[in-house]
């Protein structure tokens, strides 16, 4: 089924299929080699499992035999690259505030988490596989019709999209520069270290289409700057995006950025609140050109803030 939704000012299409995994996306290290949840008997182990992935997918069942688990160990064995983990301990669902029958989807890359309700309708395996499809967002997500609505709901103000052809030869090498420049941008929840030769960015993560929420993080920055990028200590962590252009469904995002595939492949950062966004056509991708274009984009968003926080001011003097 199509549904068609427009944010910032871009048509989506989202189709409410299953699709097959992308492996250019999934990080090594995360697959189940055996397709079974890993029985999760403590917080402690829940904790590390959750941190150990980009998505992660717990279910909590009081009663691991009961038709609803075996439905999500069926989901499991279909989704063998998501890692899939089962407790039913009181002390782990009582931690994450889960209730009985709940599957729980978390996400590194923008530290949210989507829970599927098991109790009040049938839910079956292919529920569950087209719930961790339709909300899996990994360090670099694929936009395409099944992912839109876990990128729009994303609570990442920055969207950064490398718009490219997949079937060219030059692909995989450009999908490892680009997974390298967002490893840069990954947040990291960490306190100011005081010194000369501490080099920070702050980051201020905001959600994107119907939330509103602020919370501090910061990375260490790979550049050689003295002085944080940005002057207020603000910035915003980014959602790197993949987009295929030879789907017919993103033919509209390619108009609405004025790009031609002749022009590809190309960089286009925007900002969901206001639409403000930018486009670099480039002969290539490189790591440190991504990172020049996303930090260049960064300096000037809260500059444009500033102003407009200015205004109500001056119009009530």
């Amino acid at each position: 089924m199509l549904v068609c939704v427009c944010v910032g000012g871009i048509l989506f299409e989202l189709l409410l299929v299953y699709t097959l995994p992308n492996p250019d996306l999934c990080s090594a290290g995360t697959a189940s080699t055996t397709g079974k949840p890993i029985l999760l008997n403590n917080i402690p182990d829940a904790e590390a499992f959750i941190s150990g992935a980009e998505v992660a997918v717990i279910g909590f069942f009081q009663d691991p035999q009961s038709p609803e688990a075996e439905q999500f160990r069926l989901a499991a064995g279909q989704l063998p690259e998501v890692p899939f983990g089962l407790s039913s301990s009181a002390a782990v669902l009582s931690h994450y505030g889960a209730a009985e029958n709940t599957v729980a989807l978390f996400r590194t890359v923008d530290s949210d988490r989507r829970d599927l309700d098991m109790n009040n309708r049938e839910v079956d395996a292919k529920d569950l596989t087209r719930f961790v499809r339709t909300n899996e967002l990994r360090l670099v997500t694929e936009y395409n019709p099944v992912t839109a609505i876990g990128v729009m709901q994303s609570s990442l103000q920055f969207n950064l999209l490398l718009i490219t052809d997949k079937m060219s030869p030059k692909h995989p090498e450009r999908m490892r520069k680009f997974r390298a420049a967002a490893e840069l941008y990954k947040g990291k929840f960490c306190s100011p270290v005081p010194g000369e030769d501490t080099q920070l960015l702050l980051f201020s993560l905001a959600t994107v289409a119907f939330h509103w929420c602020e919370r501090w993080i910061c990375i260490y920055s790979l550049q050689d700057a003295k002085e944080p990028y940005i002057s207020d200590h603000r910035a915003n962590n980014i959602l790197f995006i993949l987009l295929d252009s030879n789907l017919k469904s993103n033919e509209r995002v390619l108009s609405y950025f004025q790009l031609k595939k002749s022009q590809l492949p190309a960089l286009a950062i925007f900002h969901t609140p206001d639409d403000e966004h930018e486009v670099l056509t480039v002969g290539d991708i490189s790591t440190e050109r991504v990172q020049d274009f996303c930090n260049r984009f960064l300096q000037r968003m809260p500059k444009k803030e500033d102003k407009s926080e200015e205004k109500p001011l001056n119009e009530e003097l």
